[in-house]
């Protein structure tokens, strides 16, 4: 298996200085240079140069560029990573693995342990090691673990972005310099990011559909938040489509996207009960609403307990379709909702940040198909 591209900068610098090819003062090619010759991104050939200062081969300076140092250790006698195999091109090179970082705002039962295993599967057929990390939603330590994981020297990173209306400038970062970064479950407008999702506007869409064909004709929506996150954007989308097609147009009172309480940074027991008296008025205050689409499945959890505490049946006078569930072995599901195919989106994610890493062509948005799943919360054909 090949050598992380940075190792093999690192392998190019040291040889030449074990060579006489690079002298002692001689300057050392820059990060773009580096970048340029071996074709990465500047963070891999910034870590090939940051290599060598640590094992004090060159000397960086801020503002003139990286030199060959004045006093060069032994170099036979130093014990780094690979110079062994340089030093003896017919020794046998053990296999490299490959790092991919993994970082992700949470993961549960309804969404995300699926994506882990797809993930995790797929790098252990390639010979990669996955390291994770959780963020619970906040945009501060997300950046902290984007560098964390590239001062770590990871080859790759697929993220999970967090609910927010604003991009991450460190990922941002790495999407400029031509990092191997992939997004899962959304994508970032204007940005050429790769990214692997569902198509939550015709998952939206359908699940809509669904309800209108079931005899339904005026159809609630309740969400967290957009603030500009695509997938509770595209969702939006759907049902405002579907619900065109069918002639009915809702009203803004028909639409609750102010619950907090699913968001991994805000969950606690207040919040939840916050959430339940929202939904209980806004159940209220649209007594013609006799269906909902919801977003997700813990807030589908609080709709029906809301509906169940004011005597209501599921699904003789409301039904519910939502986006995600926990397995279901025995029985039929609690909601009839959308199945994202969560393998299969990690699957790929892994695949495409291998092809960065061989430079493969690729189309920035990858979807992967999903399914609407029967569940007790819609009345039987």
């Amino acid at each position: 298996m090949d050598i992380p591209l940075y190792e093999r900068i690192f392998n190019h610098i040291f040889q030449k200085i074990n060579e006489g090819d690079l002298k002692k003062g001689d300057r050392v090619p820059s990060e773009k240079e580096l970048a340029d010759q071996f074709n990465v991104s500047r963070i891999t050939s910034k870590k090939a140069l940051e290599m060598l200062s640590q094992y004090k081969l060159i000397e960086r300076i801020q503002g003139k560029g990286s030199f060959v140092a004045e006093v060069i250790p032994e170099l036979q006698e130093m014990k780094l990573r690979r110079p062994a195999e340089i030093a003896d091109p017919k020794r046998e090179a053990e296999p490299a693995w490959r790092t991919v970082g993994v970082i992700l705002p949470d993961f549960g039962d309804s969404f995300g342990a699926e994506l882990i295993r797809g993930i995790e599967e797929h790098c252990s057929l390639n010979g990669c090691r996955m390291m994770m990390k959780l963020t619970y939603d906040n945009r501060e330590e997300e950046e902290t673990a984007i560098r964390s994981f590239v001062s770590l020297g990871v080859d790759g990173i697929i993220v999970f972005p967090g609910h927010g209306e604003h991009y991450n400038s460190e990922l941002l970062r790495l999407v400029l310099d031509g990092f191997p970064i992939v997004l899962v479950d959304r994508y970032l407008k204007g940005i050429a990011a790769s990214a692997v999702f569902t198509d939550n506007r015709k998952a939206a869409f359908d699940a809509t559909s669904l309800l209108f064909d079931k005899g339904l004709r005026q159809i609630g929506f309740l969400s967290s938040p957009a603030d500009s996150t695509t997938t509770i954007e595209d969702r939006l989308t759907g049902f405002t489509d579907a619900c065109a097609l069918r002639g009915w147009t809702p009203k803004p009172e028909h639409f609750m996207t102010n619950l907090y309480s699913t968001l991994p940074q805000t969950f606690d027991a207040v919040d939840v009960r916050q959430d339940f008296e929202n939904v209980r008025r806004f159940v209220e205050m649209n007594p013609g609403l006799k269906a909902f689409v919801v977003s997700e499945y813990n807030l589908s959890l609080i709709l029906r307990e809301v509906l169940l505490s004011m005597g209501k049946s599921i699904p003789e006078d409301y039904q519910i379709v939502c986006f995600d569930s926990p397995g279901q072995h025995f029985g039929d599901y609690l909601f009839t909702h959308v199945r994202q195919n969560e393998r299969e989106i990690g699957r790929k994610a892994v695949q495409l940040v291998l092809g960065k890493l061989n430079h493969d062509e690729t189309q920035l948005n990858h979807i992967v198909d999903h399914k609407i799943v029967p569940g007790k919360s819609t009345v039987n054909d």
